[in-house]
């Protein structure tokens, strides 16, 4: 958790990674205050019993940082069709998340140093707490709120896993909404015993068995929580990663394409490393660039070819193979307008059908594969065999 909060403090400043920050840096101090160095350290400083409060203070931050990011998300959408109630409790969400949590805290703060029993320093502060009224309304005021706040989460989740189509974001919505789950039977479970326990005293090993089994669910909790947030930036990640590779795959035909007309790219261009290490530009948007550049390229390229050359490419390579032709074309196209052919009119070129950038990404790879492979000669001999003069 802590290594997350820091790696998202450095990731930008928007409302959504903001509010996934605070969440992230809310839930690592209140897993340190668990730890037994610091636990012990607070619970016998000053303030007896002060790792309660900061643990308490802490989760509960994080679970208001959860509710702003859920804002953040169901915020945009307009106020009717299919998201219209996740939408308007996300907005009644906002206007009282922050009083709520300032109510409850403050709340709390009271019952802390007044009714709370704090004579001695506690370090199982449940199971030594059990059957004390004053422990139990302090409780059940945190409970109250945690539990509400992730029952809210749970809803807003289930919701968006319900309807979304995308599998690694589907996946990551799940787990989110499972940890949630979690949440509202740790919390609700714990307050049932707090109040069980008033009317029946249990022994220390059966208040101590019901902490311990609690406190591993929220444990599993807090797993499942941050693996489902990271998903949907596995995503995002594994997205970004294969527009590198197709970068990476596509650069000789580019580059070629690109040195024939050097004033189609917005900047010009440079070695394969220079331009895999572009760092002011996403890969995504980076690939957009060179789909539309090859594109550009290629019809400038129609203009200095015979017509036939398109009849030619299909023959030499077979019917069976557009991809193979297509490479055969381009590179016989390269060859005549590096030996000056004019401009003309617009020679036949038969381009592939694609349905998104994804697509048309694909069949540039099987292109550019096929292009590596074809070599100068069979591009003049393609270009005689088109009518061309070598």
């Amino acid at each position: 958790m802590t290594a997350v909060a820091i790696w998202r403090a450095l990731g930008g400043a928007d409302a959504r990674r903001r509010s996934l920050w605070g969440c992230f840096l809310g839930f690592s101090i209140a897993l340190w205050t668990k730890t037994e160095i610091v636990r012990r350290g607070l619970n016998h400083s000053a303030i007896t019993d002060a790792s309660i409060l900061v643990k308490h203070y802490s989760a509960g931050a994080a679970i208001l940082a959860i509710l702003y990011y859920i804002v953040a998300v169901y915020g945009q959408y307009p106020p009717d069709g299919d998201m219209a109630r996740a939408v308007r409790v996300a907005r009644f969400i906002q206007r009282v998340a922050s009083k709520t949590a300032l109510s409850a805290f403050a709340v709390m703060t009271v019952m802390f140093f007044t009714i709370v029993d704090r004579s001695h320093p506690s370090d199982r502060f449940m199971s030594e707490h059990a059957g004390q009224w004053g422990a139990t309304a302090y409780m059940t005021v945190f409970y109250a709120y945690l539990g509400s706040a992730s029952a809210i989460c749970l809803y807003q989740w289930a919701e968006a896993f319900r309807r979304e189509d995308r599998k690694l974001l589907r996946v990551g919505l799940g787990m989110m909404a499972f940890a949630m789950v979690l949440g509202v039977v740790y919390t609700f479970g714990r307050m049932a015993f707090l109040w069980y326990w008033l009317f029946e005293q249990p022994s220390y090993q059966t208040a101590f068995d019901v902490d311990a089994s609690t406190e591993a669910m929220q444990q599993l909790l807090f797993v499942f929580f941050a693996l489902g947030v990271s998903v949907p930036a596995t995503e995002n990640g594994l997205r970004r990663a294969r527009a590198w590779w197709a970068l990476a795959r596509l650069y000789p035909m580019w580059h070629e394409l690109m040195s024939a007309f050097p004033n189609l790219p917005m900047e010009p261009a440079r070695s394969r490393a220079g331009e895999l290490a572009r760092r002011g530009i996403d890969a995504d948007l980076q690939l957009n660039r060179w789909v539309h550049d090859m594109a550009d390229a290629i019809e400038k390229l129609r203009h200095h070819v015979p017509d036939g050359l398109m009849t030619a490419a299909q023959e030499t390579a077979g019917r069976g193979d557009a991809a193979v032709a297509q490479a055969y074309w381009i590179k016989a196209a390269l060859a005549a307008k590096g030996q000056g052919a004019p401009a003309g009119p617009v020679a036949a070129f038969e381009q592939q059908q694609a349905t998104d950038q994804d697509d048309e990404a694909a069949w540039l790879r099987r292109v550019a594969r096929a292009y590596k492979k074809t070599t100068t000669t069979q591009a003049h001999n393609l270009l005689a065999a088109a009518g061309a003069v070598a």
